[in-house]
């Protein structure tokens, strides 16, 4: 090993869904949203070229000011960067330095274990229950700080509000982090329970419900001290990290309120049809209440579906991981995109073998 070597950051980085280059193809497999964003944007950005030779507002004012009059908060109580990721790692660079382990759920985001490691923060992994459920009594002990998704990934699983309640009730010494990025489509967010917790932070994101993945946009709630702390971070590593372009469409996309929830209804519809077609055939998956159904087979094995679903240029996530090896993610589309992957599913249902060991499904 050369000298230098042993000093360089070792880390495993986050593996993304696969990002296919033809748009023919039917892309299921990172939860963005099918419909386009809201065409408030177009007439926003028209004649605004001359503002890109200029920094952009480091405080995102006009954004700030539209999600603060949307989620009813002061604007010193929100926090806006460059998607929910980057809010998430700030996050974790600012309020988890103590020498206590952190904890979030051992099957999740798989981006939490990779900001710890980055950070070099250790980190406990609770499991969840047989049914994919948080067991919050494995909150209870002695931590520096907890990061829960809710509802989760890649389960798709909602916990009820007084679950979220009570994990923050035990845990007053140190920061809660929710991640709401998918809350919209049929959770209950933490939100108002910053009026009872000054430790809980809730950060969402333009992703998924807002249909803006490629402009990046995510936010953090909390109280003032805490966004205080945040931004005191974010201008001590780059004071604009927010671009002129995403601070405008995305007050803009807040502007709309009725297109957001016009979009929710119908992706929320096709959720539940095709739900509702899946368990017809013998699939078993959660109560999802996010963009995306997290299913299983007694069956088939999820990597042959995978890979046959693949091959007719359908794209679903696949994980590779324990207790979930036999799971696919599918990711709301239209309901031409979904009529596709459920006319190949059913093709395919009836030509595959069983498997020759299988295990045991939970039961939803």
């Amino acid at each position: 090993m050369r000298a230098w070597e042993k000093n360089l950051r070792q880390v495993t980085p986050y593996v993304a869904g696969e990002q296919p280059k033809d748009l023919n193809k039917i892309k299921l497999n990172t939860n963005e949203n099918p419909y386009p964003p809201t065409k408030n944007i177009e007439d926003a950005l028209k004649h605004q070229s001359e503002m890109l030779r200029l920094y952009p507002d480091t405080e995102a004012t006009v954004l700030v000011e539209e999600l603060a009059k949307f989620y009813d908060l002061d604007k010193d109580q929100i926090f806006v960067g460059v998607g929910s990721d980057d809010v998430l790692a700030m996050s974790f660079l600012t309020f988890f330095n103590s020498e206590k382990p952190i904890l979030f759920p051992d099957i999740t985001y798989s981006f939490y274990d990779v900001w710890a490691n980055l950070y070099k923060i250790p980190y406990e992994r609770p499991a969840l229950d047989e049914n994919f459920h948080i067991r919050k009594e494995d909150y209870y002990k002695e931590n520096g700080g907890i990061v829960i998704a809710n509802p989760n990934a890649p389960t798709s699983i909602f916990e009820d509000i007084s679950v979220i309640e009570d994990i923050v009730a035990n845990n007053q010494d140190v920061i809660v982090i929710v991640d709401e990025a998918y809350v919209d489509f049929g959770g209950q967010s933490a939100l108002p329970l910053l009026k009872k917790y000054d430790n809980l932070v809730v950060v969402q994101t333009f992703s998924k419900s807002r249909s803006m993945a490629g402009m990046r946009i995510g936010f953090a709630m909390a109280n003032k001290e805490l966004i205080t702390a945040l931004k005191n971070v974010k201008e001590s590593y780059n004071s604009y990290t927010m671009n002129y372009p995403s601070i405008v469409c995305g007050a803009e996309a807040v502007k709309d309120k009725e297109y957001f929830y016009e979009t929710l209804d119908k992706i929320i519809a096709t959720r539940e049809r095709v739900k509702s077609e899946l368990s017809e055939v013998g699939f078993q998956m959660p109560e999802s209440k996010t963009n995306f159904l997290f299913i299983t087979h007694e069956k088939v094995a999820a990597k042959d579906l995978f890979e046959a679903l693949r091959n007719e240029h359908i794209y679903v996530r696949y994980f590779n991981k324990p207790r979930i090896s036999n799971y696919l993610r599918v990711s709301i589309g239209t309901d031409e995109e979904m009529n596709e992957f459920l006319r190949v599913v059913k093709e395919r249902i009836k030509v595959f073998n069983p498997l020759s060991i299988c295990p045991r499904s939970p039961h939803f």
